[in-house]
């Protein structure tokens, strides 16, 4: 749940987001007032002299604001050009890096000018306007560093808040890559910036309480000012430097953790060492890389039984891939004769021996941007055009088609052989299934003809035949194409043209042959 103050921030930032930024800057008068106040517990101070000292450190401090407004509001326009429409990846990356930058980049430009040219003229004034000793202005200019500090990382922290609503707007359209290049103010000068500073204000606000009744002087303020800095930069800063040790150390690890992450090592671990909210994120950040890791073991159990074209699509969209249209080419292989090796062959051996064949096979299919929908015993059913769209399917197709048949021949010689048909047309991709079990298929009269085109391989001899519908798709393809006589394909009422591509090394089918297993005579 949001405190008030964040929901009004948001509020107005969804309006107006450099509104808020304009509008903090009213802070500074009230430090200014304070600066004045801290002053009075150290110098008697007439009440006319007091307001117009008031006066004229407002005045200052309103001139600094109207610098600080044009200056941040001349680094604010990228984030404005985005909020007006210009949303491109490189525009969201401009953007985001102006509104996160602003409080570090603002202070960096503006630490020098209000030391110089508003702050020193003030202290001035105020010296001559007390009439104080000329060493009275080193004194009060060295104890107002303070509240000068005291400004500054008021200004850093509250346009970090006001910013932070509009860098999450901005955040959700960073582009997945992106990294910040820019770095900005760590976490370890933050507090070794603020904390001293606090402490220094805090040692002389209660050294003045205390010894404002004893007609303090600005020598007390003088003293106050060197024991509160002696005690800052000693003692606490060195409970500071240990806190951050163990900050530092805590986040590192994290750090460290999120890379090896990032490098694709699922077993990084963060070490628990606390109980305080670092230690809760470290335990988080465990269970969500438990979760992430259990992930990654589905995700490659998953990889090993459906194509990773296929695995990548069901981890975007869900498994249930509604059916859709498209014009696909079928590749339909089986190997020869497979049937009697199966019978004389040992079981363990059958499917060493066809698992072999499939680590050739399946890669070949997938470098051709084919599916390797499923797998029929000795056969397999390739798609080419779903579920990713290849405009060129016919020619991606027929490239596979003699690869593979080129590649077996090559590989087995004459104890493979394989048959491929290849067939074009309209199907119905999705998935099909029910009782908590599904696949994703083709379903169309282009996948019962691939299936007869590769039975009539046996017909004709050839290891590859494809059909008129692919080949008037083919696009680019320089094989040579011999006409076979029509044939009879079961189903079909008229004879089916096919062709056959010319190979430059024939692979003939032949019988499976199985070490120590006479072949059949």
């Amino acid at each position: 749940m949001r405190n008030p103050v964040d929901r009004v921030v948001r509020a107005i930032s969804r309006r107006n987001s450099f509104a808020l930024i304009w509008a903090q800057f009213g802070l500074a008068h009230l430090i200014a007032l304070g600066g004045i106040a801290l002053l009075a517990l150290y110098q008697d101070i007439s009440a006319s002299d007091f307001w117009l000292l008031v006066g004229v450190s407002q005045a200052v401090v309103g001139l600094d604001n109207l610098i600080s407004i044009r200056l941040t509001y001349r680094m604010w326009r990228p984030v404005r050009a985005w909020e007006n429409g210009a949303r491109d990846p490189e525009s969201t990356v401009v953007a985001w890096l102006a509104a996160a930058m602003l409080p570090f980049e603002y202070v960096r430009r503006m630490r020098r000018y209000p030391f110089s040219f508003a702050y020193l003229p003030l202290v001035g004034f105020i010296t001559w306007k007390l009439h104080l000793p000329w060493y009275s202005f080193f004194l009060i200019a060295a104890a107002g560093t303070a509240v000068l500090g005291t400004q500054l990382i008021v200004r850093y922290f509250t346009i970090e808040i006001v910013a932070r609503p509009v860098l999450e707007r901005i955040a959700t359209h960073l582009p997945t890559r992106f990294t910040p290049g820019t770095v900005g103010l760590s976490l370890r000068w933050r507090l070794l910036a603020t904390l001293p500073v606090i402490n220094v204000i805090t040692g002389m606000v209660v050294a003045g309480i205390s010894s404002h009744r004893h007609h303090a002087g600005l020598s007390d303020l003088g003293i106050a000012w060197l024991v509160a800095v002696g005690v800052s930069f000693t003692l606490s800063l060195e409970l500071v430097v240990l806190v951050l040790r163990s900050l530092h150390s805590s986040l590192e690890d994290v750090q460290q953790a999120t890379e090896r992450v990032r490098r694709g090592d699922y077993s990084a671990r963060v070490p628990v060492v606390s109980t305080d909210e670092i230690g809760r994120l470290a335990q988080s950040f465990n269970l969500m890389m438990e979760g992430l890791q259990e992930r990654q073991r589905l995700q490659e159990a998953f990889g090993a039984y459906v194509d990773p074209a296929l695995t990548d699509r069901v981890l975007q969209e869900g498994a249930d891939l509604g059916g859709e249209e498209r014009e696909v080419s079928i590749l339909f292989l089986d190997i020869r004769d497979f049937t009697e090796f199966a019978e004389r062959a040992a079981p363990h051996e059958v499917v060493t021996r066809l698992n072999k064949f499939w680590e050739l096979i399946v890669p070949i299919v997938q470098r051709h941007g084919g599916h390797a929908n499923k797998f029929i015993g000795d056969g397999m059913l390739a798609v080419f055009g779903a579920p990713a769209h290849l405009p060129d399917h016919a020619d991606r197709s027929l490239a596979a088609a003699l690869e593979i048949a080129s590649e077996v021949a090559r590989r087995y010689g004459g104890s493979f052989g394989v048959g491929i048909g290849v067939n074009s047309g309209g199907v119905i991709a999705g998935t099909v299934g029910g009782g908590g079990r599904v696949e994703y298929t083709v379903i169309g009269d282009a996948v019962n003809t691939a299936s007869r085109v590769e039975a009539a391989t046996r017909d004709t001899g050839d290891p590859v035949l494809i059909t008129d519908s692919t080949k008037a798709l083919l696009r680019s393809s320089r094989v040579d194409l011999v006409e076979c006589a029509p044939v009879e394909l079961k189903g079909k009422r008229d004879r089916v043209t096919l062709w056959a591509p010319r190979l430059s090394q024939p692979a003939a089918p032949a019988a499976l042959s199985v070490p120590g297993v006479p072949p059949r005579s």
